[in-house]
């Protein structure tokens, strides 16, 4: 094992241990533990919700895509950042005002609790699932790779550190521990940027070409089309990216932890300020990387993924130096932090889904919640998650495909998420039963369509019958017809269309809406 890396790895512990220690005394409620008490502010809202987009697939995918593909990389970066003008046009005040905890508050405001609830708490469990596994099994890549421990024990630690976050320091825990890394991940950015630029006196068209003089594709390195001939697949990955993002479970609820809508907006400003910052960071690092590490390094980067790790090294003074092995070690650190932070939120969503969701609002049906039992089971809920979670991921080894179960989770969000969403806040008639189909609908054929698609189908990818490997284009329209066939074909529910006049005056103005808690 690497002694200095293994060092950094278990400073980064120690701090996120120390702020959930912090963050327990605090976290007594439902409201507490859910959302905060709905105390961050717009600044720490945003960089909370830039350290959930800013995650390990973002920082290492995104970077070594950059390296091996080009302009692509950046295509779907972009992509992720527009997702937040989604968010802020359609989502942030409204899901403030109109919820308390997850999702299906805003849905079962003006339609039927149970049926809603359950369909969107099903959906909420499947991404959640989907999207912790892969974070998993990229902790466990990662720290293997970069400290010699073996990949179940590595699993295993994440999961441990993921629990201690959510069971004992609830979602104040789980926000500051991205705020922390959101900033430790900028900073290392900005220094390996500086550091890259360095090389090439602060000349971006010097960089530029030649990064491309040292790619296969030459001058086609810099413009679209590196990564896959079919453009249809870059802009189905970049729709996955861009509505899939604005409709994850962990990142709506970001949205119920601020004291008013005005603060929900001012964290979208903040966050795309934050996220633009180090998307701009990844690209001169993925750029600067073809540039300067030496040629056939691809294998090297573990099909990319490791970009980042082994340009610090190169930056540091190579392999074997103090400063190269110290500047891998930080690097990798700040990456292994990424995903112990994006796991915490991800486990967080998955407890409100099973606790206030299921719990209360479908088995118990309870008028009023108490505190006290709200916060036993979404901690119960939690420890529950986090173990199936971990068990599968070890159960299925380190040759799970990443892309697959991040696809699969942009996809399902964006088909079942989205549509049920923007019908409930922006469509008079929509009901229970259009909420249903359409939320199934999305599920249904966006798992189908992935089943069929060349990164499943058994017969190889050239032999699947649907060639794309992001089903967007074809569920995400299918969640919206599903939704209004569901609603045209069947009883109209009066309290349904009545219901959504109080959720338009609540969603705009705030009335009604729960209050801050002072700590």
């Amino acid at each position: 094992m690497n002694a200095t890396r293994l060092i950094f790895f278990a400073g980064i512990l120690a701090i996120t241990i120390g702020i959930t220690a912090w963050a327990s005394g605090r976290t007594k409620t439902q409201a507490e533990f859910f959302a905060a008490g709905r105390s961050i502010t717009g600044r720490q809202n945003g960089l909370a919700i830039a350290g959930d987009l800013m995650s390990a697939a973002t920082f290492l995918g995104f970077t070594g895509l950059i390296y091996l593909t080009g302009f692509d990389g950046w295509i779907l970066a972009t992509a992720a950042i527009f997702s937040f003008l989604l968010i802020l046009i359609l989502f942030a005040e409204r899901m403030r005002n109109a919820g308390q905890y997850t999702i299906a508050d805003v849905l079962s405001f003006r339609l039927s609790r149970r049926p809603v609830r359950a369909a969107a708490a099903f959906t909420t469990l499947v991404v959640v699932i989907f999207y912790l596994i892969a974070q998993l099994v990229g902790a466990g890549l990662l720290i293997r790779a970069l400290t010699g421990m073996a990949f179940t024990p590595a699993v295993i630690l994440t999961g441990l550190a993921m629990l201690a976050y959510v069971v004992i320091g609830g979602m104040l825990a789980t926000t500051w521990v991205q705020i922390v890394k959101a900033v430790l991940l900028l900073l290392v950015g900005a220094a390996m940027c500086v550091a890259i630029l360095w090389k090439f006196d602060f000349n971006l068209f010097s960089l530029f070409d030649t990064a491309a003089g040292r790619h296969p594709l030459g001058d086609r390195y810099l413009g679209p089309g590196g990564s896959d001939p079919n453009p249809l697949n870059t802009l189905s990955a970049a729709v996955a990216y861009a509505i899939g993002t604005a409709a994850l479970p962990h990142i709506l609820i970001r949205f119920f932890t601020v004291p008013d809508a005005g603060a929900a907006r001012r964290s979208v400003g903040w966050a795309v300020g934050f996220i633009g910052a180090f998307f701009v960071m990844t690209s001169i690092i993925g750029y600067g990387a073809r540039a300067l590490l030496p040629a056939g390094s691809e294998e090297a980067t573990a099909g990319g993924n490791l970009t980042a790790p082994l340009l610090a090294q190169y930056l540091g003074g190579g392999e074997g130096t103090f400063g190269g092995d110290v500047f891998i070690a930080l690097v990798s650190a700040v990456a292994f932090a990424t995903i112990l932070a994006v796991v915490a939120g991800l486990l967080l969503s998955a407890s409100g889904a099973i606790s206030h969701d299921l719990w209360f609002n479908v088995f118990r049906r309870d008028a009023g919640q108490r505190d006290q039992e709200g916060t036993m089971v979404a901690r119960m809920a939690s420890l529950a998650i986090g173990v199936v979670a971990v068990l599968l991921t070890i159960a299925l080894g380190d040759d799970i495909n990443i892309a697959l179960l991040v696809g699969l989770a942009l996809s399902i969000a964006a088909s079942a998420n989205f549509p049920a969403l923007v019908l409930c806040l922006g469509w008079r008639r929509f009901n229970t039963t259009g909420a249903v189909v359409g939320i199934f609908t999305g599920l249904v054929v966006s798992v189908a369509l992935i089943i069929l698609g060349p990164q499943v189908w058994p017969g190889g990818p050239e032999n699947a019958p649907f060639q794309l490997s992001f089903p967007v284009l074809v569920s995400i329209p299918a969640g919206f017809l599903g939704c209004w066939l569901g609603t045209v074909f069947s009883r109209r529910e009066p309290e349904d269309e009545n219901t959504y006049y109080e959720l338009l005056v609540r969603s705009q103005t705030g009335f009604g809406a729960e209050e801050a808690v002072d700590h």
